[in-house]
């Protein structure tokens, strides 16, 4: 009678293959948070690049990392902030948190009180009534010369306004005066929050603390 086979024995079985052990990827350390104030000068587009091959900011600002918090039109001047801080980037910006703007407009015009008072008290404007504003006439302040200059009406006079909102709606300031019967000549910039042009001159840049208390 044929005997039955013999079980493998412990020893010709292949041995199981030893699981690699999990590999510890070291995490950079977190950047340390950086604003920049930047002075931006008339036809600078608010990115770090441009297939049309126009002024950005790669042409003033050699520092990798940042990107700017909120925004600052081509055709306006002044101040823009810029953080490589997302959380920063984002009080800054958010129109939530509301942080004032100040800015220097050149308008077509001499405003009256009426007019004035319609900017203080919220302008009705296409996507809604504006917020109200701080807004006052103010002496035509010395300022950098514009390159191109600002090309006027010889038969219409110009004044110039501070105005100060708490929004970031597109083009709002220019949008706010046209709806007044003040159009926009120049636009600049001068103050956001704590941050001002204090020291700035046109297309210069500099480091401050990145807190916003």
């Amino acid at each position: 009678m044929p005997r039955p086979p013999r079980p493998a024995s412990r020893s010709s079985r292949p041995a199981p293959r030893a699981q690699p052990a999990p590999r510890r990827v070291a995490k950079a350390p977190p950047a340390e948070p950086r604003l920049i104030l930047f002075n931006k000068p008339f036809d600078v587009l608010t990115q770090f690049s441009d297939e049309q091959g126009r002024a950005t900011l790669k042409d003033f600002i050699a520092i990798p990392g940042i990107y700017p918090a909120g925004r600052l039109d081509r055709d306006s001047e002044g101040l823009l902030l810029l953080t490589n801080d997302g959380r920063l980037q984002a009080r800054i910006a958010d129109p939530k948190h509301k942080l004032a703007k100040t800015y220097w407009v050149q308008v077509e015009g001499e405003p009256d009180e009426t007019q004035l008072q319609r900017l203080r008290d919220g302008v009705e404007l296409n996507d809604g009534p504006t917020l109200p504003a701080q807004a006052r006439r103010i002496e035509a302040p010395e300022l950098w010369a514009r390159n191109p200059p600002v090309r006027f009406r010889q038969s219409i006079p110009t004044s110039w306004l501070e105005l100060v909102i708490r929004e970031g709606r597109n083009r709002q300031v220019r949008r706010m005066t046209a709806a007044v019967g003040l159009p926009t000549l120049r636009l600049v910039r001068v103050r956001i929050g704590p941050w001002s042009l204090d020291g700035l001159g046109l297309g210069e840049w500099k480091e401050v603390a990145a807190r916003l208390d």
